[in-house]
């Protein structure tokens, strides 16, 4: 058991937390990839070169998420069984929105991830984990910043 001023259940809730929300950034980063593969239409250009970016940092998050979890010392779930079990996201087999709706879709996940950490940021500070709760203020500026990205591409 690491000896790093967390107590075991403090260790397993926090990881519990961080991993529903590495269930959700995989998801996240499946949609993600998938639009870019798939959008058409008059904004194919910007918004293939937006996917990509924004799926290369899903990429990145998603190895803290989980590098995050065993430093503090519990082990990562990642099947795509369990990611779909845990992640509060949802995918449509066979479904190919149209660009406006891709931007929709992801935008509307953004801002779920966002919730759910600042859930997981409330417990963090709350068992006065300073580490997740750094790292969980990064990754809450990050979707907030992806989500502005998206939400400017809509107009909303």
């Amino acid at each position: 058991m690491p000896n790093i001023g967390l107590t075991e259940n403090s260790r397993t809730e926090m990881a519990n937390a961080l991993q529903k929300l590495l269930a959700d950034e995989y998801i996240l980063y499946t949609k993600t990839l998938n639009f870019h593969w798939n959008v058409e239409g008059k904004h194919f250009g910007p918004l293939h070169a937006l996917f990509n970016d924004q799926y290369e940092k899903l990429q990145s998050i998603i190895d803290n998420i989980a590098e995050r979890i065993r430093a503090i010392g519990m082990f990562t779930h990642a099947t795509m069984r369990e990611f779909l079990s845990m992640s509060s996201l949802t995918e449509k087999v066979n479904d190919f929105p149209d660009d406006i709706r891709m931007l929709s879709i992801l935008l509307a996940d953004h801002e779920s991830v966002i919730q759910t950490i600042r859930n997981a940021n409330d417990f963090a500070a709350k068992i006065n984990d300073g580490g997740s709760n750094n790292f969980l203020s990064g990754l809450l500026e990050t979707h907030e910043k992806m989500a502005w990205m998206l939400r400017a591409h809509l107009n909303k």
